[in-house]
C-alpha cells in the first residue's frame, strides 16, 4: 500500500497557509512555489479540502484561511479529503479468484476480518495526529534555522 503525495502535499498546504496567513496572501500560485509543484495540482487538492469543509478559499483578493483551529484538522480528516479512494477499503482482494478451488473460494471471507482490524488501527493512528502538531514542529525548525543564522 501506498499513499500518494497528494495527502502530504496538502498537509503542506495547510501548514503553509496557518504559517503565512498574517503576512502574505495565500494563494495556489504562492503554495505550488513553496511546495514545487504545479499551480493545477495545488488548486484540484485545494478544491478537495475546501470541499471536505478544511479551508475556506475567497476569489480575488482574498487568498486561504482553514475554516478550524490546526488542532481540530486531523491527519484522518485529511487523508478522507484527499485521498480519493479513502473511503474504499484499504485492501482490494484480487476479483477473480476460482470458485472451483478451496482456497479461492475461502481467501477473501478468510482475510476480511483482519484486513478490517488493519485497516480501523491505520484510521486510529491517522486520527491521533493532527495539524497542529506539523506546524509546531515546522516552526521551531524555522526558528531554529533563524538562530543558526545569527550565530
Amino acid at each position: 500500500m501506498q499513499i500518494s503525495t497528494k495527502f502530504t502535499i496538502a498537509v503542506h498546504i495547510l501548514t503553509a497557509v496557518e504559517y503565512f496567513s498574517g503576512s502574505y496572501k495565500v494563494t495556489s500560485d504562492f503554495l505550488a512555489g513553496s511546495i514545487g509543484s504545479n499551480p493545477v495540482i495545488i488548486r484540484n487538492i485545494m478544491s478537495q479540502l475546501r470541499e471536505a469543509g478544511i479551508i475556506h478559499i475567497r476569489r480575488g483578493p482574498g487568498g486561504i484561511t482553514l475554516e478550524r483551529p490546526p488542532q481540530q484538522i486531523t491527519f484522518l480528516d485529511i487523508y478522507k479529503a484527499v485521498e480519493t479512494n479513502s473511503g474504499d477499503e484499504l485492501f482490494r482482494f484480487h476479483e477473480n479468484p476460482n470458485p472451483a478451488c478451496p482456497v479461492g473460494r475461502n481467501i477473501h471471507q478468510a482475510m476480511n476480518a483482519a484486513l478490517r482490524h488493519i485497516q480501523q488501527q491505520f484510521e486510529n493512528e491517522l486520527s491521533r495526529h493532527n495539524l497542529a502538531e506539523v506546524y509546531d514542529r515546522t516552526e521551531k525548525r524555522i526558528e531554529e534555522e533563524k538562530a543558526d543564522k545569527i550565530r
